[in-house]
């Protein structure tokens, strides 16, 4: 086990993400990723460990706090993660809270799926805060207790994410702690049946001048790329003829508590958590 605070303030993890659509028909769709993880204590830190690097001010790669958590440039990030996570029944006593999630490049940053991982002081995770973003602006967070090792949990669908789905059954999450290896899946079912799985995998890597410099080269699109690839994707589902569902109210609340579910040994995995 690795000790999140013995990691830099700064890492980085590269690799995909993997859609499935399965009904009214399957599609199947990937793309690379490279995300940015950082230890919400040691901002200061992460921001002097390279020069392509900022936080809360213009760079190549950047991080501004008000794009999470409060989403106020002022106000800090770990209170509020903490009382995320105290919701789910989660106290970290005093132990390290790292956000996983996509960098701002130059001007521009869209997150679907940021990943708040909670430790305690001892090194294990304790507490997951999945902050899911739509296209139209909003924000939710679904919290969850976890364990050491690979966690499952699931919880009540709250928020509208696609015009082709409704907002109703269940999002079932799995994942394990990241230690050089990132692995995460979200399942959306509903009357027992999995309409879409979309999963993220990734390995670790030092957020080196080089490392960065790399990535903004051979992807120079990054963040924003993602949004095109969202309504592209969508573009060819609703040709081929997926019903198209209004944006509903968001819920009252920003928060939904996701429960524990087992795990058993016989379960086919298709994922990668």
């Amino acid at each position: 086990m690795t000790d999140p605070r013995a990691l830099p303030a700064l890492t980085l993890w590269t690799g995909q993400t993997v859609h499935v659509r399965y009904t009214p028909f399957e599609r199947r769709f990937a793309y690379r990723l490279v995300l940015i993880d950082l230890d919400i204590d040691r901002l200061d830190e992460a921001a002097a460990g390279s020069s392509l690097f900022n936080v809360n001010a213009p760079g190549l790669f950047s991080f501004r706090t008000e794009d999470h958590g409060p989403k106020q440039a002022s106000a800090p990030l770990p209170p509020w993660a903490e009382a995320q996570l105290a919701s789910a029944g989660v106290s970290l006593d005093g132990g390290a809270i790292r956000l996983v999630t996509f960098p701002r490049h130059l001007f521009y940053k869209f997150a679907p799926l940021s990943l708040w991982y909670g430790y305690g002081p001892e090194g294990n995770l304790r507490g997951i805060i999945y902050e899911v973003n739509n296209t139209f602006g909003e924000r939710h967070c679904y919290v969850a207790a976890t364990s050491a090792g690979r966690s499952r949990h699931s919880a009540p669908k709250s928020f509208h994410v696609s015009p082709f789905f409704d907002v109703t059954g269940t999002y079932r999450f799995t994942l394990r702690s990241p230690e050089n290896k990132l692995g995460v899946v979200v399942e959306s079912l509903k009357d027992g049946a999995c309409l879409h799985m979309a999963n993220i995998t990734a390995r670790r890597l030092p957020a080196t001048r080089g490392n960065l410099l790399r990535f903004a080269l051979s992807n120079p699109l990054s963040t924003l790329g993602v949004t095109v690839g969202i309504h592209w994707q969508a573009l060819k589902i609703w040709l081929r003829g997926a019903g198209y569902r209004r944006k509903p109210s968001p819920p009252d609340s920003g928060t939904t508590i996701a429960l524990p579910e087992k795990i058993r040994n016989s379960e086919k995995r298709k994922d990668a958590a």
